[in-house]
């Protein structure tokens, strides 16, 4: 008896049954509340946008969203969190710019690569740098500031809130593309860096908008450039950085992940349901107040954009000669 065609249509119809499977999985989901796993203290700015996307999350899929915050070493507790997490989208991971794209580069202890082990669900919002001045002892203009970098290397300070945090590489990424070298001051934090550009310890500092616009507003900073692409709301008047340094288009920014093998259908309603969420009004006004802008796009948009961030970023550690610790 010939048993091959008997073969063919038993394995026919179980891929059929796959198949129809995954459509009813979506159609399904959430079948019970979501985790979000956050790389960030409670209170944070990351921490406000990823309940605001919980909040969301909840009237459009119709499940409570649980925010667990797993702060520290880099973001790497916060995936290691997600271990063995099922793929069935009910546990998700919030992270920023430096947890997926940073400290894989910069931490020895990061074993972890987010293409690799996680699906970009959505690209969920950004926050372009911005270099400010010390109005009495910092450069006048950004091109003045690029200016000094080329003909006095390493003689303009250039304060940061930490040691690899997205500004300091910002100023990476500066030299790199604009041939010169600034004199990279890391600090502790964002407080301990602002009072030193204030103080003119360091002549100008880089940092997210949100720290930043309230002292330049004040007069007690001068604002020289900022990394967006383009001039975005509440940033009118500042210079752009790539205008004077073609290809310094830098933001923090937020993306969600769900562990690597969850199903597509599953994956799609996710990044429907984050996309409206982030174009809500109430919730662009609120991260307005954060100094964020909404982002969104389709899964392929967040993947193609996390592989373009992970590139770059591992370009200019290994140009700035960071090494892991």
């Amino acid at each position: 008896m010939n048993r091959r065609p008997l073969l063919a249509t038993a394995l026919a119809a179980v891929l059929l049954a796959c198949g129809a499977a995954l459509p009813a999985a979506a159609q399904t989901f959430p079948s019970k509340p979501i985790q979000m796993v956050v790389s960030a203290p409670p209170g944070s700015a990351p921490d406000v946008i990823a309940r605001l996307l919980a909040d969301q999350y909840r009237t459009r899929l119709g499940q409570p969203v649980v925010v667990e915050n797993r702060p520290g070493a880099g973001g790497i507790i916060a995936v290691n969190a997600m271990k063995d997490a099922p793929t069935d989208g009910h546990r998700l991971l919030f992270a920023q710019a430096a947890v997926a794209v940073v400290t894989p580069f910069t931490y020895k202890e990061a074993r972890y690569d987010m293409l690799r082990d996680f699906e970009p669900v959505s690209a969920l919002a950004s926050t372009p740098m911005l270099f400010v001045a010390n109005p009495a002892s910092g450069p006048k203009t950004w091109q003045d500031a690029v200016e000094q970098t080329r003909t006095r290397p390493q003689k303009l300070s250039l304060g940061n809130p930490t040691r690899t945090s997205i500004p300091h590489l910002a100023g990476e990424l500066v030299d790199a593309r604009s041939g010169g070298r600034f004199q990279h001051v890391p600090m502790s934090n964002t407080g301990q860096g602002l009072q030193a550009v204030v103080n003119g310890d360091t002549q100008m500092y880089v940092d997210g908008v949100a720290p930043l616009l309230p002292m330049v507003k004040a007069g007690r900073l001068r604002a020289l450039a900022v990394t967006a692409d383009r001039e975005l709301p509440g940033l009118e008047g500042i210079a752009l950085a790539k205008n004077v340094v073609p290809g310094t288009i830098v933001s923090g920014w937020f993306v969600l992940f769900a562990p690597k093998g969850t199903p597509q259908p599953v994956l799609e309603k996710l990044n429907t349901a984050a996309h409206e969420s982030m174009h809500a009004p109430e919730v662009v006004a609120k991260m307005r107040e954060l100094g964020n802008y909404p982002m969104g796009g389709s899964l392929h948009d967040a993947q193609t954009f996390v592989a373009r961030e992970r590139a770059m970023w591992s370009d200019v550690i290994r140009r700035a000669n960071i090494v892991a610790e």
